[in-house]
């Protein structure tokens, strides 16, 4: 009994130094903030049928335009995500995609909506489309504070000696939040310094 509790404690003891604490800490860390990302991308999806229904009552508007978002709406908000997501590099990926879309169709509805002056002039557009953009903010907060904390834990990750702890309990590097077109602006622009030829 006395050698069971000797080993207990010891393996305890290890445990300690070697990251084990840390990966939990920084694990609950990482999923709170993707717990808030999730929560401002659902606000945003919330304020979408507002939008669209507002938009609907300028007669005239491109109804093409609302399709698309209607669309990437019920694209974003179809992707099943569950915490298994923070772990899967693919169907991270995949929420990454249609949450992107989504983004893309609300700035192109917001763009084509300044070719009408009536819509401009709606109060209640306007007051949307502030909230949205309110919105689009606390979206880029919370990504970048998950983030943070997968850089964190990534880092715990990939360390010696707490690496050998994460082989050991399959804690793995977290995917994170990428560009979509990131090889084309990694690529800086070329500049000609000579002087201009007369």
């Amino acid at each position: 009994m006395i050698r069971r509790w000797l080993f207990i404690i010891a393996v305890a003891l290890s445990l300690s130094g070697c990251g084990y604490n840390q990966f939990q800490s920084l694990d609950e860390a990482s999923k709170s903030a993707w717990s808030e990302v999730l929560n401002q991308y659902q606000r945003r999806a919330d304020l979408v049928p507002n939008i669209v229904a507002t938009v609907k009552g300028e007669a005239a508007f491109e109804q093409d335009t609302l399709t698309k978002v209607i669309e990437a709406r019920a694209k974003a908000t179809s992707v099943q995500v569950t915490p298994e997501t923070l772990n899967n590099p693919e169907a991270f990926n995949k929420f990454q995609q249609a949450q992107g879309e989504l983004s893309g169709a609300l700035s192109r509805l917001l763009v084509v909506s300044e070719r009408y002056p009536n819509l401009q002039a709606n109060q209640a557009f306007r007051d949307l489309r502030v909230t949205l953009e309110g919105t689009e903010n606390r979206i880029t907060v919370a990504r970048n504070r998950y983030i943070d904390s997968v850089k964190e834990y990534n880092v715990l990750a990939r360390s010696f000696p707490t690496n050998l702890t994460a082989k050991v309990f399959g804690y793995a590097p977290k995917p994170t939040f990428s560009v979509q077109n990131e090889a084309q602006i990694s690529t800086p622009p070329t500049v000609d310094f000579s002087a201009p030829k007369k």
